[in-house]
């Protein structure tokens, strides 16, 4: 991508075409590996940065089932310390996604941090809009919004 630019995405050779259909927000040397680097960095450099993370998030257990086992799920996948470098992506995604979760579930009203969950941490997660459950509060997520206007 970076050697090839945006040329890349409107010719009609073979290479610039395995980069249009690649994903551009997953090439391994952008801005998430940096972030996954500063997280690896914080885990290694400071033995206190993990359990105050998890002392953060915690403060929302019991809140929402879903975000609940994401952070037993989340445990487990930090413990297994073999080839963290391999997974630091999986592994800051995780933290983001459950700390994203954490804060809502302390802070917004429960139709949106059981919709978040729902997309984001539930059997529904597709990455795709539309793919939530039926029974999403979705009145009440609107009538929130209108009320920022």
């Amino acid at each position: 991508m970076e050697c090839h630019g945006g040329p890349g995405y409107v010719e009609e050779s073979i290479l610039p075409r395995l980069y249009r259909e690649a994903p551009v927000n997953s090439i391994w040397e952008g801005s998430g590996n940096v972030i996954c680097l500063d997280v690896l960095r914080a885990l290694y450099n400071d033995t206190a940065a993990l359990p105050a993370f998890f002392e953060e998030i915690e403060q929302a257990t019991g809140g929402n089932r879903l975000l609940d086992s994401y952070i037993a799920r989340l445990k487990v996948e930090v413990s297994e310390t073999g080839n963290f470098e391999v997974r630091a992506r999986r592994i800051t995604e995780m933290m983001a996604l459950a700390w994203q979760s954490a804060l809502l579930v302390q802070h917004a009203p429960a139709a949106v941090s059981d919709a978040f969950c729902a997309s984001r941490l539930g059997n529904y997660w597709s990455g795709a809009f539309g793919t939530l459950p039926d029974n999403i509060k979705f009145e009440a997520i609107l009538a929130r919004a209108r009320a920022f206007k």
